[in-house]
């Protein structure tokens, strides 16, 4: 859905991923790829891969095999990795420096419970960009006051089926027993309202 928003407004769009070696990354990229084909436009740029490996940083986290992943009963709270956005829009912004384009956009959805979702921190982050790589790098998180039932169902007309939200997939297909295959679940099969 964020990928349309730019799309359908014409703003050329350069998509990043950043690998830090944890377990759904295969996966994740296999779908974004088909998602990015489908969607293809004049305006869409190649997808950009950074590597930017976590390991050292996260030690032995469930996020990098080391443990069960949270399960569909598990608190939101337990997906954490701490820090993660700070390091994913650091990459993001040196690739953006170097290509002289001054906004990233996040999927941001309501209801994220961590510090480095809040609208502080992705101020304050912006501005300590721009102070570092001494150009302008706005943070934008247009998708904020959607909930992800009401994300999925903005995203009525988007290949939704080649969208991607697990933690411990089997090959390139979602384990139907993590806590965010159990968000998708629920967002997806719940009633429409009249």
């Amino acid at each position: 859905m964020l990928l349309r928003r730019f799309l359908h407004a014409g703003v050329p769009v350069l998509p990043l991923y950043v690998c830090q070696g944890l377990r759904w990354e295969t996966a994740e990229l296999y779908w974004l790829r088909r998602l990015l084909s489908a969607m293809r436009v004049p305006h869409l740029k190649p997808l950009r891969v950074v590597d930017m490996p976590a390991r050292s940083l996260y030690g032995r986290h469930w996020s990098l095999g080391h443990a069960p992943v949270p399960s569909s009963r598990s608190a939101d709270s337990a997906v954490y990795l701490p820090g993660r956005n700070l390091l994913l829009i650091s990459a993001a912004a040196i690739v953006c420096a170097r290509e002289r384009i001054e906004r990233i956009a996040l999927g941001i959805l309501q209801g994220n419970p961590f510090g480095d979702a809040t609208p502080e921190f992705f101020h304050t982050l912006s501005q300590c960009l721009q102070l570092a790589l001494g150009q302008p790098i706005r943070i934008l998180t247009p998708l904020r006051s959607l909930n992800k039932l009401d994300s999925v169902r903005a995203a009525n007309k988007l290949p939704i089926g080649l969208t991607f939200s697990c933690l411990s997939p089997r090959g390139v297909h979602p384990c139907g027993r993590c806590n965010k295959c159990a968000e998708r679940a629920r967002a997806l099969h719940a009633p429409r309202a009249s």
